[in-house]
């Protein structure tokens, strides 16, 4: 058998088949949603990639002779790593066969990479956003995965684990499932009716959706908030204005003002929550949109409501945690996803370890569906440094 050897992306021919090496992975999967591919092939370009503005990143393709069986990049957000005061390389678009041989050559590239540069770890799953399809997938096998989540087989926590990676972060990544379709007397929504009607008697928290003819300075509030409420994480890195207006841009066409909820306090917004339709019930149907028919498919199967609605951040002023705020976004939330139509609702991503998580499950007796775990290498400690 020809030995493995892992050889950087220098031609489009190379970068077509890191983008579609996925379809290899998981065309047995029934449950597995494609990428985009145009959103992909954006997300590698140093051309239109917001990750290119802060940081530098390559690609590098694992051959067994000529036959690809295995992607990694490796990256280093020189932005995030200057606010957090640390060295670490970030590691992504991990894909491989089942093969710890062709594993363990994709993460010696990687660190070979990293070292080369001078940084300590490698961290990741993150294709270079970390906001989408991050982390390797721990528990939840037997669902598709919504809008904005990753999906990995369940052999890639042993091969990353067997290498020497551990847990990168405090704590892992979770997401929750709770049904919407209840009846009007369900004692979970008259639990959240009665919080919000306390809240509200004492006329201080009001909620409004999102204004779609003052973007700019939405987008201002959100900034502020989110890195306000989120900074009680312990490795969050603020958000850049430029960049979350870049983010905000991109799902502006699905946005749907009634779910983009900010919660006020005297008139000052300081909380709000973002859930957004699940297009994934959509997409999985339109394979990554490979062949041109495939948006014929996507454009069909998108004229639908999904039946699940992905509940993606919720954030308060930690100053205003004791004001209601968070019962009233999430009464609003959930009375304008039933009113839609909307069957229920999943919560994700959120830390295990954030204050917020648990207030969460309480409110919508909500389990956990999904779990995900992002890993980090020491390097300067590697198996591969002992095996020089």
């Amino acid at each position: 058998m020809p030995p493995i050897q892992v050889r950087p992306v220098s031609t489009a021919r190379e970068r077509r088949i890191l983008l579609e090496f996925p379809w290899r992975i998981y065309r047995d999967d029934p449950v597995w949603v494609p990428p985009l591919l145009p959103e992909r092939e954006k997300r590698i370009d140093p051309a239109r990639s917001p990750f290119f503005q802060r940081g530098t990143a390559d690609f590098f393709i694992a051959w067994r002779g000529d036959e690809p069986v295995g992607t990694i990049c490796a990256a280093e957000d020189r932005k995030r790593n200057a606010f957090l005061g640390i060295r670490d390389a970030i590691f992504g678009f991990f894909e491989c066969i089942n093969d710890y041989e062709v594993a363990a050559a994709l993460f010696e590239a990687a660190a070979g990479w990293a070292r080369d540069r001078g940084l300590n770890g490698l961290l990741g799953p993150f294709n270079l956003d970390y906001e989408d399809s991050y982390g390797i997938l721990l528990e939840g096998f037997d669902k598709p995965q919504v809008i904005l989540c990753g999906h990995t087989p369940p052999y890639y926590q042993e091969l990353v684990e067997r290498y020497g990676f551990v847990r990168g972060r405090s704590g892992d990544n979770i997401a929750f499932e709770s049904r919407l379709d209840m009846p009007e007397d369900d004692p979970r929504l008259r639990k959240m009716d009665r919080a919000a009607a306390i809240v509200a008697k004492r006329g201080r928290v009001t909620t409004r959706p999102a204004r779609w003819d003052d973007w700019d300075q939405e987008i201002d509030h959100a900034v502020r908030i989110l890195n306000k409420g989120l900074a009680v994480l312990p490795d969050h890195s603020p958000w850049e204005r430029a960049a979350f207006a870049a983010h905000a841009e991109a799902l502006r066409p699905i946005l749907d003002p009634d779910l983009l909820i900010l919660g006020m306090v005297d008139g000052e917004p300081v909380g709000m929550v973002l859930a957004l339709p699940n297009l994934n019930e959509a997409i999985q149907k339109a394979n990554g949109l490979r062949r041109p028919w495939d948006y014929i498919r996507l454009w069909w199967h998108s004229r639908q409501r999904p039946a699940c609605l992905s509940f993606k951040s919720v954030a308060v002023d930690p100053a205003y945690w004791r004001y209601g705020v968070f019962a009233a976004l999430l009464h609003a939330l959930v009375q304008n996803a039933r009113a839609k139509g909307y069957q229920w609702m999943d919560m994700s991503l959120t830390s295990d370890d954030n204050p917020m998580t648990p207030r969460l499950a309480e409110h919508l007796e909500a389990k956990i569906y999904r779990r995900y775990r992002v890993y980090r290498y020491e390097i300067r400690n590697s198996n591969f440094e002992n095996r020089i």
